[in-house]
């Protein structure tokens, strides 16, 4: 029997209770999808990085579903290209957001099934919720670093985009080259300069100028790597980071590894054992068992490609080993480092 509409008259119907808040990112626009888990869910779209439209949403959502202007507040957004400002903006207003791996997110799999940026955001939200109410193995959500921790990454990061600049454009050249029957060993330096000084007559003019262009291109791309190493070999020398000196000093592990390692790695997640640093790296293996079928797939290469790289090559192979045992046991590794000081916990 239903009650009358009288006895709701001056109470207060407001529930404490949460408010979810799922963010789908894309260049032009933000697709939002807002809820507690009783009702249907509400939707908006914001101008992207519109933080005040932001703000209104969440306001509207609140009144919506009848929660105090204290209740707690979760969100989450998918990792990519706006990076970590919007999870640093997002904890500055109390809210307890959340940026998980795209990867991580189950989807449906038939061959075709419906996309769009709608059903993107409700598909968060949902697993938003589920998480909050203690599945906490529903997906991968990435660790944060601070903005002095991620500036740290630059250098090195440079570092490889310039390097695959350089092969890029001496790859270039040698292909300029090969359509006139000219080969060479080495572009760049004093044997290449007095080769092509000698050859550069027999081309055509446009040929000759686009290869000269190429030059200058690539002698400036040498000339910001030499830059780049030498404040790394400075850094790594001067025992600015003790982590980091240690590492140098291990057989098959120079300046630029060592900083690398410490960087993208120890210098600011902490590992309680070598599986974790193996799940972390993607050295995992992902074995596929089904009735009588059974195939080892490999590893899964679902972490740091650059670290991973690294840690199987093999100049890095040699000390992988003592690097890993010293962060199981607690105990110094072989370059007399704690494991404590290398590392960062894994979510």
């Amino acid at each position: 029997m239903d009650a009358p509409n009288g006895t709701l008259q001056g109470q207060d119907t407001t529930v404490c209770g949460r408010l979810y808040v799922a963010f789908e990112l894309s260049e032009k626009s933000w697709k939002l999808s807002l809820g507690d888990g009783q009702r249907a869910p509400s939707r908006c779209t914001v101008a992207t990085g519109d933080i005040k439209a932001v703000l209104t949403a969440i306001a509207n959502a609140r009144a919506r579903c009848h929660l105090s202007v204290d209740a707690p507040v979760y969100s989450c957004y998918e990792a990519g290209r706006d990076g970590f400002w919007l999870h640093r903006w997002l904890t500055e207003q109390g809210i307890a957001n959340l940026v998980v791996d795209s990867a991580s997110i189950e989807v449906n799999r038939r061959a075709r099934r419906a996309k769009t940026d709608r059903l993107d955001s409700d598909k968060l939200l949902s697993m938003l919720m589920r998480y909050h109410a203690g599945e906490r193995r529903l997906w991968a959500v990435a660790r944060v670093p601070t903005p002095e921790q991620e500036d740290d990454r630059r250098l090195h990061r440079e570092l490889e985009r310039l390097r695959q600049e350089r092969t890029a454009h001496t790859n270039r050249i040698r292909s300029l080259l090969v359509l006139h029957t000219l080969r060479v060993k080495y572009v760049g330096g004093r044997t290449w300069a007095h080769w092509w000084a000698g050859q550069r007559e027999l081309l055509l003019p446009g040929l000759r100028a686009e290869i000269d262009r190429e030059c200058e291109r690539l002698a400036l791309a040498r000339q910001q790597i030499r830059l780049l190493e030498a404040q790394q070999d400075q850094q790594v020398q001067s025992g600015s980071h003790a982590g980091m000196a240690l590492l140098a000093q291990l057989a098959g592990i120079g300046a630029g590894s060592a900083w690398t390692l410490v960087r993208e790695l120890f210098g600011w997640r902490h590992f309680r054992n070598r599986r974790e640093v193996a799940g972390c790296l993607g050295l995992t293996p992902t074995p596929y068992a089904s009735g009588d079928s059974e195939v080892e797939q490999g590893i899964s290469k679902c972490g740091n490609k650059r670290v991973r790289w690294l840690w199987s090559s093999s100049h890095g192979a040699g000390c992988a080993s003592s690097l890993t045992a010293s962060l199981a046991t607690g105990s110094p590794s072989a370059s007399g480092a704690p494991a404590s000081d290398c590392g960062a916990s894994v979510s």
